[in-house]
Formats: structure tokens, C-alpha cells, sequence
């Protein structure tokens, strides 16, 4: 069956409508749901029972792009800075050295054990360098698997800001096998330029992107997430027209903006949840039926050779090594070092040499669409039993709520507060987001002028308005007052 404009839209959601209902069950077998969706798309292919035809790595890296943007921003919002900042600099190393070493060491063993040219080899070692964002926050979210001593964050950080290395390390070997006489010296400038403009403009579009959304004031609340993909995808672009990263670039963005207050916050963060899972899906389902089962089956062994190494010793190495300068137990390590997962990046990674046209291409994308299988297949499905033979996991009643949970909390609040605001109050004029209002307090209501007012944060402060507050614990009024520059009555 081909693909067409009449038959696309049934196709779609008929596959995803499959995926979302044999996903349901599946942690109770321990099966990643991302490995059942790439399964999904693999059988409804013309290598399955589906007989659906489509072979169009253009097409499919595009979906990647769109959809890597949704799962990185989507992470980055979800990223809370307090935790993040006591690991940043294990994260930044993880991310970097990390994965260079991760491509040269697989890189070299690819190069020992084949017939690929040296730069055949690292392009492969780059392509599967990076630990995949959508497999670790999926399967570390969905397990909902708490950890001792910052390793959350620290997988959560390296994976959600490691791309953007691995694509450049990508795009500078492919480079190389296109043009050997370069040299692996004319590399470098790329990848300053490409980390030090995605950084700056990622930084830089957040603050802009904050203040827009605060003070741009449109009618109806369900803009504001259609505007903060429009700032996405915006950010992401135009780091691109000036040469530098653009993953970097939606990653550092969102990080920003998930630890700023920002209008309708909630909306927008349930909005996006829902849509990285929706892209998880879509990427997953459409690199499935990109491959062709019947072709992976001679790459196989060899696959299944640099998968092992990658997996046991080339990502191992350089999580050691990386961490180095830092006080950590062996254990910790050894955890780091098994959440390495593979997942759809590098298959949509593997689709630029098949574009560039280069001689191995289709083996490379064969033997990395392998490895990712195999990493989420063995790692994925053991990620809750190695971190308890580790001794690396909380006990269930020890476990911390997401920071979407504490966001999104909807548990009844106990304490109810009336706070007038009086003449000369520092918030009047103010909007309710610019407040820094407490996180565990809510504004039920505003009664001005004998009217109630259902308040949002662009909500703007007025004399005489009284507050209907409502929090869990007595002692958060107290910094609701604060916050108001209100003394306690």
C-alpha cells in the first residue's frame, strides 16, 4: 500500500490509535512503550503485515526534526534549575566529552572490525554517540523511577542537552567522508561556532520569549501554547540561519522559561507533556516503517557486535573517564553508564548520510537502526532492576513529585485566606506572574468593586482588591504576604 493524500490521515490515526492502546499495559511487562510503537511501524511496513510503502528519508527526517523539538523543549520545561544546578557541571562534561569520546572509541572499534574507511567509522560512532532524550525521559518518566543522590537529573541534563555534540560530531564526519583531505582539524571551528551561538541565542531567545508571552495580553488562554510553539520553532530556526545549534538552542530556551513564571503556565505545560508523547509516537512509528526488516537481517551479527561494545564497554569508558574530576561512587557510575540509551535520534541522525548520498549509507543507517533497537531493547526494558541491583533507586514512599506534579497539583487546599490590598502596596499595577507568587498557594478568586474575578497571571493588581487565597499549610500565607510586600494581619 502507498501512501497517499486520501489514504495518509486513516493511516495515521489508525497507527497511532493502535500504538496509544497496546502501549497501556506495557510497563506491566516492562516493555518500553517506545520500542512497541518502532515495533508498530515495522509491522504496518511493506516488510509487514501492513504492505504500507515508504521510503522517504527526507520526509522522515523532517518528522524527526519537528518532532525532536517537541520532546527537547517539552524536557526542558519540565527541568528544574534547584536540581539541575548541583550537577550542571556532570551534565555539561556527560554531554560533551562524554560523547565525543563515545564516538571516537566506537569509532575506532567500527574501524578495527570492518572494511569502512576511518571516517566511514566515526561518522557511525557519532551517529550513535548521544544518549536519546525521548527514550530516557519516557522511560525514566513513565516508570515514574526515583534516585538517589542527583542522578535523576544528571541522566535527565546529559540526555536532554547531548544532541546537539553528537549532531555536530555528525555533521563534521560526514563532511570528512565527503572530503577527506580536510582533515579532523577543520572540525573544530564548526563546533565552537555551532555551541557558542546555540548557547548565547538559546539564552537570549528565553528572556525574549518570557517577556513576550507575559506581556503580549491575548484573549483567549488557548493561544498562549500556540504561541509558545511558534517561539520554539522560531528560536530553533533562526540559530540555525546563523550557524549555530539549534537543539541547544530549544533546550536552553525551555530550560529558562520552565523555571520562570510565566502566563498560563499550567496550559502550556499540559500542552506540550501531551504533545512530546504525541511526537515520541509519530517519530518511533514513521522510522519504523522507514526501514525495511528484510534489510537489517544481514547486518545482524555486526550490529549486534557494536551494540555490545557500545553498550559494555565504549560507553562505560567514557562516562569513567569523563567524571574523573568529580567525587562520585562506582556504582553511580556504573548507573550513568547503563542509561546510555539509544533511541530514535540516532536513526534520524543516520538519515543525513543517506541524503548526502554517500557509498555506505544504507549500511550505516541499517547497523545504527539495529543498535538503537538493541539499546532500548536491553537497557531499556532493565533500567528499574539495575538501579536496584545498584543500589541507586528510592524506596517507593520516598519518591519526590515531578515538577509538572507539584505544578499541576489539584489536591483541594485546606487553608483559606482573604488579603486585602491596601494603598501604597508595591504589587498594585502589577500582573500576577511578575509577583513570584508561592508555588503551594493559589488566588481562588479577587473580589473588586463587589464583583468576583476569576484571575489568570496577566491579571493586574488594583487598591482595595481582596484576594481569596487558598493554600495546604498554614505557614506558606506567610510567604504570600511576603511576596505581596503585605504585612501579616
Amino acid at each position: 500500500m502507498n501512501i497517499t493524500i486520501e489514504n495518509i490521515i486513516l493511516i495515521g490515526s489508525v497507527l497511532l490509535f493502535i500504538s496509544i492502546i497496546v502501549g497501556k499495559p506495557s510497563y506491566r511487562f516492562g516493555i518500553p512503550t517506545l520500542l512497541l510503537f518502532l515495533t508498530i511501524g515495522m509491522l504496518a511496513g511493506s516488510d509487514g503485515i501492513g504492505g504500507i510503502y515508504f521510503d522517504n528519508p527526507e520526509v522522515a527526517q523532517f518528522i524527526g526534526i519537528v518532532s525532536l523539538n517537541f520532546i527537547l523543549f517539552s524536557g526542558g520545561l519540565d527541568t528544574k534549575w534547584p536540581s539541575v544546578k548541583p550537577v550542571l557541571k556532570e551534565g555539561i562534561v556527560l554531554s560533551t566529552l562524554g560523547v565525543f569520546l563515545t564516538a571516537l572509541g566506537l569509532g575506532y572499534f567500527v574501524y578495527w572490525i570492518t572494511d569502512f574507511t576511518l571516517f566511514e567509522s566515526l561518522l557511525l560512532g557519532a551517529i550513535v554517540s548521544s544518549t536519546d532524550a525521548a527514550a530516557v525521559f519516557s522511560i525514566l518518566r513513565g516508570k515514574n523511577l526515583a534516585l538517589k543522590k542527583n542522578l535523576r537529573p544528571t541522566l535527565e541534563l546529559e540526555s536532554g542537552s547531548n544532541d546537539p555534540m553528537a549532531y555536530v560530531l555528525t555533521i563534521a564526519f560526514l563532511s570528512l567522508v565527503q572530503e577527506p583531505d580536510k582533515g579532523i582539524a577543520s572540525i573544530l571551528p564548526l563546533f565552537i561556532l555551532q555551541m557558542l551561538i546555540g548557547g548565547v541565542s538559546g539564552l537570549l531567545f528565553g528572556k525574549l520569549s518570557k517577556w513576550i508571552i507575559n506581556n503580549i495580553k491575548l484573549d483567549f488562554e488557548g493561544l498562549y501554547p500556540a504561541l509558545t510553539i511558534a517561539l520554539m520553532f522560531i528560536t530553533f530556526s533562526a540559530t540555525n540561519t546563523v550557524y549555530g545549534n539549534g537543539f541547544l538552542a530549544i533546550y536552553i530556551c525551555s530550560v529558562y522559561l520552565g523555571n520562570q513564571n510565566i502566563i498560563h503556565k499550567n496550559t502550556i505545560l499540559r500542552m506540550f507533556d501531551g504533545l512530546a508523547w504525541l511526537m515520541q509516537i509519530v517519530l518511533f512509528l514513521t522510522l519504523g516503517l522507514l526501514v525495511f526488516p528484510t534489510q537489517i537481517i544481514p547486518y545482524i551479527g555486526i550490529g549486534l557486535i557494536i551494540s555490545l561494545f557500545l553498550i559494555f564497554i565504549a560507553r562505560p569508558l567514557a562516562v569513567f573517564i569523563s567524571l574523573i574530576p568529580f567525587k562520585m561512587k562506582l556504582r553511580r557510575r556504573f548507573y550513568i553508564s547503563w542509561v546510555g540509551l539509544r533511541g530514535a535520534v540516532p536513526i534520524v541522525f543516520a538519515t543525513y548520510p543517506l541524503l548526502a548520498g554517500i557509498e555506505k549509507a544504507n549500511v550505516i543507517f541499517n547497523i545504527v537502526f539495529f543498535v538503537a533497537l538493541s539499546s532500548v531493547l536491553i537497557q531499556g526494558t532493565t533500567i528499574s532492576l539495575v538501579a536496584k541491583w545498584l543500589k541507586v533507586g528510592l524506596p517507593e514512599s520516598a519518591k519526590k513529585p515531578k515538577l509538572t506534579d507539584e505544578f499541576m497539583e489539584e489536591h483541594p487546599k485546606t487553608i483559606l485566606r482573604e488579603i486585602k490590598i491596601k494603598k501604597n502596596t508595591e504589587a498594585i499595577g502589577k500582573q500576577i506572574v511578575d509577583l513570584n507568587f508561592p508555588k503551594n498557594a493559589i488566588i481562588a478568586m479577587i473580589e473588586r468593586d463587589d464583583n468576583y474575578l476569576m484571575p489568570n497571571g496577566s491579571t493586574i493588581l488594583e487598591v482595595n482588591d481582596k484576594l481569596v487565597v487558598l493554600t495546604d499549610k498554614i505557614e506558606n500565607i506567610k510567604d504570600v504576604y511576603a511576596c505581596l510586600n503585605i504585612d501579616e494581619e
